[in-house]
């Protein structure tokens, strides 16, 4: 039986909405094929965790979850910049030689300037605009 590919599912966790999408992502990436690390379920990552464990825990936790895994797919939707804990998971990434691939839904954010910030776009692989381009770059990891 093949090993599956594992991937950091990074972005935005904040509100519900960014909740409810990176769960719906994660089961969608799980249909492929995929072992997926959700850093606001597997890594101890949410309001009512923060106020119970130390920050420093829930640090080691995605940091390891960075360091297992294969690929680091990135939801770089949230506003005109990039999360700020998602690019720091991007450049932690990227120093690890990790594969990188950014998905940026928000069509209001591409223009002819680019679309996202320089340091974030050229740490990427690729940047998609839309699920199936994600899983279409994503077919030569399985």
């Amino acid at each position: 039986m093949p090993v599956k590919k594992k991937i950091y599912l990074a972005g935005p966790l904040f509100s519900k909405a960014e909740r409810d999408f990176n769960v719906y992502l994660r089961d969608k990436l799980v249909e492929k094929g995929f072992s997926v690390f959700l850093p606001q379920e597997d890594g101890n990552d949410d309001a009512e965790t923060r106020l119970e464990v130390k920050q420093k825990n829930i640090f080691r936790n995605d940091v390891k979850g960075i360091d297992d895994c294969d690929i680091v797919v990135a939801v770089l939707d949230g506003g005109s910049d990039v999360d700020s804990g998602t690019a720091w998971e991007i450049g932690y990434a990227y120093a690890k030689g990790k594969d990188l691939l950014g998905l940026r839904t928000d069509f209001r954010t591409f223009g002819p300037e680019g679309n996202v910030n320089l340091m974030i776009e050229v740490s990427l692989d690729a940047l998609k605009k839309d699920i199936q381009e994600l899983f279409s770059s994503l077919e030569g990891y399985l």
